[in-house]
């Protein structure tokens, strides 16, 4: 006799097992065969307003319900699915359209989900804050930022792009200097590179400030934090330079 499988709660009988023995990978690819159907619905119901708007992200307590105690497969299918979102047939919206309140809950929704993952902070940074929206653009640049304050010892790449759209997009240099020094002060880790360390006092030089851009450099170099000789010696002339700039202003 063939076994079956029964939900718990149930009485067991002959031949059934019980529902706990179902193996995670089974219930993880049953979970995936049935949202991949109800996309395919979504995309091709013509009376469907959820194919041109971006519906609100699920709460936590049902996305770890519909996880089934494993995340990471769900958090990496929910990814795709709202990257593909403004592709489905008949939705007229692109990136630029969309609901960005929306879109930055969906992302930290998808973060809390994975938190080691770093694709939902790649599109947030390099695809979403690309739109030629500022208010958008501003939106995503502090939906990285916040989420870089929670890990910015993975996080920092994203931050330093974003910090980069700041003031080249933007031209908001004291955004880019705020990002760049929240680099500087949580990014502490050996693995952090010293450019990305530095990056404030560039910005400060755009600012025109000087002067403390001359002392941060001064810093890098008289802590012994610069062990690549090639980068020393470009550092001593950017200080020198910043010396003479600084007494011309004076």
């Amino acid at each position: 006799m063939r076994a079956s499988w029964i939900l718990p709660g149930r009485p067991f009988s002959a031949g059934q097992r019980p529902f706990a023995c179902v193996p995670t990978w089974v219930l993880v690819c049953l979970l995936a065969a049935l949202f991949a159907q109800w996309a395919v619905k979504s995309r091709h119901s013509p009376e469907s307003p959820a194919g041109t708007e971006l519906a609100p992200p699920p709460g936590m307590t049902a996305l770890r319900l519909a996880s089934l105690g494993d995340p990471i497969p769900l958090a990496k299918l929910l990814t795709l699915h709202l990257q593909s979102f403004d592709h489905r047939a008949g939705n007229p919206l692109p990136y630029q359209s969309l609901d960005y309140r929306r879109l930055a809950g969906w992302l930290e929704q998808l973060l809390r989900l994975d938190p080691v993952g770093q694709y939902p902070l790649m599109l947030a940074s390099r695809v979403y804050a690309e739109v030629p929206i500022e208010p958008k653009q501003r939106l995503m640049l502090e939906l990285v930022y916040a989420e870089f304050l929670k890990d910015p010892g993975r996080r920092w790449p994203w931050l330093a792009h974003v910090a980069v759209i700041a003031k080249h997009r933007l031209k908001d240099l004291a955004l880019a200097r705020r990002y760049a020094a929240a680099i500087q002060q949580h990014a502490t880790g050996e693995d952090v590179p010293l450019w990305a360390r530095q990056m404030e006092a560039f910005i400060l030089e755009d600012m025109n400030e000087l002067e403390t851009a001359r002392l941060m450099i001064g810093g890098f170099i008289e802590k012994g934090m610069i062990k690549d000789e090639g980068e020393l010696r470009f550092l001593e002339q950017r200080l020198q330079e910043l010396e003479r700039k600084a007494a011309v202003a004076k």
